[in-house]
């Protein structure tokens, strides 16, 4: 009787050691991309030194990491870096906009979208580095031009993931909502929107990091301040520790638009867990 009672509880303790590992591993997990960073900085150092490489060609990580304290210190990474920062977050807001609304159009009115669908792909074989001079050339070389770069670059995406999520939607929760009496606003507000947000999130991740390429395109073409200018400028003077610092400076502002999406749905679609 002893061994029949003890063997479920074998059982338990055998199912709670084969778990330990794995929820030990969840728990860890967020450690994958420092233990990444210090691998790739530690190859990084690796092929400076050894291949004796002159700072213009390949400088090490501590001397970028000079660099970089030094460009902060100085304000002018921050300079150059809120002006990235503006053109990329106004560019999406728009594209944002107007990809969520035309694509709420598009989804509901199927000719029509049959009818864009050739326009919108053609629109997207021209790589936006090509029309870059055109919008320079027509609305100056200011704010406004790396603006509308950045939101034709993150227009695209943001619409096909609002069609595609419009019409993920089952038909019988709409017409259960329209049996209950509900009015296009509430339609929108309590089935529509809730159930298109889990890929609408995904066009909104990958928008902010397009705004970003789209600023930064715009800078290269024409462009006295931004992250891209200041590309430009290390270029010209050969200095490729202010190169790499532009580049960290850019890698972690996409990082920090990411975290800040994934938050953000996080925060929106907790049905979903």
């Amino acid at each position: 009787m002893q061994q029949i009672i003890s063997m479920p509880r074998q059982r338990q303790m055998s199912a709670k050691s084969r778990l330990r590992p794995r929820l030990l591993w969840q728990d860890l997990h967020w450690l994958g991309l420092p233990i990444a960073s210090l691998m790739l900085l530690l190859a990084w150092q690796a092929v400076a030194t050894v291949g004796e490489y002159q700072a213009f060609i390949l400088p090490g990580p501590d001397r970028v990491v000079e660099r970089f304290i030094a460009t902060a210190s100085s304000g002018l990474l921050w300079t150059h870096t809120s002006v990235t920062l503006i053109e990329a977050l106004a560019g999406f807001s728009i594209a944002l906009a107007g990809g969520i609304l035309l694509g709420y159009i598009l989804a509901n009115i199927p000719w029509l979208e049959r009818a864009l669908a050739p326009l919108l792909a053609a629109s997207q074989a021209v790589p936006v580095i090509a029309v870059a001079p055109l919008i320079i050339l027509w609305s100056g070389p200011g704010l406004m031009s790396k603006i509308i770069i950045a939101a034709l670059i993150t227009f695209f995406p943001v619409l096909i993931n609002t069609i595609v999520a419009l019409r993920g939607i089952p038909r019988e929760l709409r017409e259960m909502a329209l049996i209950s009496g509900a009015s296009r606003w509430q339609m929108v507000r309590m089935v529509e929107l809730p159930l298109a947000l889990p890929v609408l999130f995904g066009g909104i991740r990958t928008g902010l990091a397009l705004a970003t390429t789209g600023a930064v395109v715009g800078e290269f073409v024409a462009g006295r301040e931004g992250l891209g200018a200041l590309i430009n400028i290390a270029r010209g003077l050969f200095d490729t520790p202010l190169i790499f610092t532009a580049l960290i400076t850019l890698a972690g502002m996409t990082l920090a638009f990411y975290v800040l999406a994934s938050w953000l749905e996080r925060l929106l679609v907790r049905w979903e867990a």
